[in-house]
């Protein structure tokens, strides 16, 4: 059975808890990754991994661990991109899918508004996280847990 890893310091609460009752409820082991502490549920299923601060430390620990056929929860693209290239399923915690075939036209535009960023355009910040990316994110999940249990 393969496993659920998130790059946990940024993944918003409503997806951790998301999470931790699929894992609860299916037995999939679930793996959070983060450089702060956080609480997550008594339960053999849920583990939690605190690596020390620093840039990529988290980004590093997770390609380490991961194998293809898991599952990553991130919303870093340039990490993402490496999971992919490992075989693993990589999901954004907005719900989408991210795959070899759109990833290269996330890194594209991820670069470009770092450099709009860097050059003083302001272009704001990303849409408020909504039940309907909440949703997207479940069905998501929903798709690999079943996947996992026909195994």
């Amino acid at each position: 059975m393969n496993s659920i890893w998130v790059d946990a310091d940024a993944c918003p609460v409503p997806i951790k808890e998301t999470l931790f009752k699929a894992a609860l409820r299916t037995g999939i082991p679930l793996t959070l990754i983060a450089n702060h502490s956080m609480r997550v549920p008594p339960g053999g299923h849920v583990r939690f991994i605190l690596v020390p601060k620093g840039y990529d430390v988290a980004d590093h620990r997770l390609l380490s661990e991961v194998i293809a056929g898991d599952l990553a929860v991130t919303q870093d693209i340039p990490l993402a991109a490496e999971l992919i290239e490992k075989g693993v399923e990589v999901v954004s915690p907005r719900g989408e899918v991210l795959t070899p075939e759109n990833i290269k036209s996330r890194l594209t535009m991820r670069d470009f508004m770092e450099t709009m960023r860097a050059s003083g355009i302001q272009s704001g910040g990303p849409a408020v996280f909504s039940n309907r990316d909440r949703q997207r994110f479940a069905n998501v999940l929903d798709t690999f847990c079943h996947r996992q249990r026909r195994r």
